[in-house]
């Protein structure tokens, strides 16, 4: 698919983000993934239409989604790999913002939650209050923050997400903690602005219905779903990605190696950009891929292999953290704390 050069003004370095759609789809505990133009079932490709669905009592364990992780263990500054553990990463599209509410492109507006978006971000926590996290990486953007901080109050482990500031000396300086028993009880946040949803361009702010009545659903729907091809002034799902996995690599994939566990609450188009790197998705089954608002997406890292596990449920459901005896461990172990 060829890229409109005109509209390719922009780099990637001057932007931050945008809004994803995707096809996480809720029906009676049950979450599916649709990847229309071709996907996987069973880890398997396959064309046409493919519903790979996960419940708390039934995802396929046995046949997981894998993709290979790149490992950084011959550069002398990283840690060695996490070889003989495991770690989780967590998932979760913001929930519904104001602009979600109003038919609005968003992009990179930061534009805050709706009630509902609140919700679903607290119901999100609920999802995962089971699941170890050590940090959380979050876009430059409120709605994603809110999500994030939201999601943590549910958490049973009670710890504090903590919001991390080295933009200067000072900044650091300020926001140190003093008690090494506190630290042990906080969070930290990253906030990067890589995270960000796809920079809409001229179409931020404008109603999505009138922009397809006066270009055509054709038009719209090239630049809302095309890999290659920008909305005017904007970014590509391709220049988001470029941002968004480059981070990834650098910044959190160590994290994760070390057997950090990790939570990422972000958009739509940056984390359909992240699951195409786990999963090895084409440019044609990405574009394919539809993230729902609020829901959390859990991975388990384990001998160098990203392994989806689909969506946890409820907190209690026991099935998902039976995945693996590392989650299932920590899961009594808090049970043994707070009873």
């Amino acid at each position: 698919m060829a890229a409109m050069a005109s509209h390719q003004s922009i780099t990637t370095r001057q932007f931050q983000g945008h809004i994803s759609n995707s096809a996480l789809h809720q029906d009676g505990g049950k979450i599916s993934l649709k990847l229309v133009r071709g996907g996987y079932c069973c880890g398997k490709r396959s064309r046409g239409s493919i519903q790979a669905s996960s419940s708390p009592s039934h995802n396929s364990a046995s046949n997981p989604i894998i993709a290979p992780l790149i490992g950084t263990s011959k550069d002398p500054s990283k840690k060695p790999i996490n070889v003989s553990g495991e770690a989780a990463l967590i998932l979760i599209r913001h929930g519904e913002s104001l602009w979600n509410e109003k038919n609005l492109f968003t992009g990179c507006v930061d534009v805050p939650l709706t009630k509902k978006g609140v919700e679903e971000a607290i119901e999100a926590g609920k999802r995962i209050s089971n699941i170890p996290i050590d940090k959380i990486y979050t876009s430059a953007l409120i709605r994603a923050q809110m999500t994030a901080m939201l999601a943590m109050t549910q958490h049973r482990r009670k710890k504090v997400p903590i919001v991390m500031h080295d933009e200067n000396e000072q900044a650091k300086a300020w926001s140190q903690i003093f008690s090494e028993e506190t630290k042990k009880q906080c969070i930290p946040v990253v906030t990067a602005w890589q995270l960000n949803e796809r920079m809409y361009g001229e179409l931020q702010g404008l109603n999505k219905q009138e922009t397809a009545d006066k270009y055509g659903k054709e038009q719209v729907h090239v630049w809302r779903r095309s890999y290659d091809i920008p909305p005017p002034n904007g970014e590509s799902l391709e220049m988001c990605a470029e941002r968004a996995v480059a981070y990834f690599k650098s910044e959190i994939e160590p994290q994760l190696q070390q057997g950090k566990n990790v939570m990422i609450a972000a958009h739509g188009n940056s984390l359909r950009s992240i699951i195409m790197y786990l999963d090895k998705l084409t440019s044609q089954e990405v574009i394919s891929l539809e993230l729902s608002t609020g829901i959390p997406m859990l991975y388990i890292v384990k001998e160098e292999k990203y392994i989806r596990r689909g969506s946890p449920a409820a907190p209690t459901e026991a099935g998902v953290y039976a995945y693996t005896k590392n989650l299932a461990k920590y899961r009594q172990k808090l049970d043994e704390m707070l009873h």
